[in-house]
């Protein structure tokens, strides 16, 4: 399986879906409109498909992604060019719908990190559940390098995910931040050999898939919705999903394979 828009190849592992970025001569930026497309798109498809239960996304070639493509910055091109009320609206209609479609992705998506991700790239992991990293691997949260900040919700991501002074730190400096230190900082969830790095990612999202779907789906979004909620809040939106889930033919299923000892087989029905 594959989309039509061959800068992101799309492809079905049983219940789990491989999504690579495939620009791999430029090293996958993000920032063109055929990208945020496919990955807008694909968000949308996949909150419609009940037998997709995990999202792989990783990068073509020696990079997962370098974000911007700096050569249009250069240029004064695509969403990097226009009055400052066009830029905007670029950054607006363009990149900016990739932290907005992956946060609303029912999906479980795990980032599997095989080279550098700088900028926009490494935000792009960030959007992600859960992350996989290649030794290879290196983050840089680099825009004050370029003159630049974080015009695709990195502020917001990186403090969610390391805490203020982290993220201050990487947003900061815009200094390398390598697979092992990534790793003692809880950017990452692994650090494995570049030739064990999908294979890495296939297990972890394995163990995400073997669950009823539903019950995968709602538990992202109390995640996510713990974010901003307050405690009260979170507990009210939690008892109703329940009440949901107890009437789930999977949770029936899950309760006859706890006490028969055996493996579910769920429908996300």
């Amino acid at each position: 399986m594959s989309t039509e828009n061959n800068s992101l190849l799309v492809e079905r592992d049983g219940n789990i879906e491989i999504w690579t970025l495939n620009l791999p001569e430029i090293r996958n930026p993000i920032s063109s409109p055929d990208i945020i497309d496919a990955l807008v798109d694909n968000v949308a498809r996949v909150n419609q498909d009940y037998d997709v239960r995990c999202v792989i996304l990783t990068g073509a070639g020696s990079a997962f992604s370098a974000g911007g493509n700096v050569k249009d910055m250069v240029d004064q091109a695509g969403m990097f060019g226009g009055s400052p009320y066009e830029l905007r609206d670029g950054y607006r209609n363009g990149i900016q719908r990739i932290p907005m479609a992956l946060y609303h992705c029912q999906v479980p998506v795990i980032a599997a990190v095989n080279g550098p991700a700088v900028g926009a790239g490494c935000d792009l992991t960030l959007m992600c559940d859960m992350r996989v990293a290649s030794e290879k691997a290196w983050f840089a949260e680099s825009f004050v390098g370029l003159g630049i900040i974080p015009g695709d919700g990195g502020a917001w991501l990186l403090t969610k995910t390391l805490g203020p002074a982290r993220a201050a730190e990487m947003a900061l400096t815009g200094d390398r931040v390598k697979s092992d230190q990534a790793l003692e900082w809880g950017l990452v969830n692994q650090v494995v050999a570049p030739e064990e790095l999908i294979d890495a990612a296939k297990k972890l999202a394995g163990r995400v898939a073997k669950n009823p779907p539903h019950s995968i789906r709602m538990a992202k979004q109390l995640l996510r919705e713990s974010q901003h909620q307050s405690l009260a809040s979170l507990l009210e939106l939690s008892a109703s999903m329940q009440a949901l889930a107890h009437h789930t033919a999977d949770h029936r299923e899950a309760l006859s394979a706890f006490m028969d000892k055996r493996p579910g087989n769920y429908t996300g029905k």
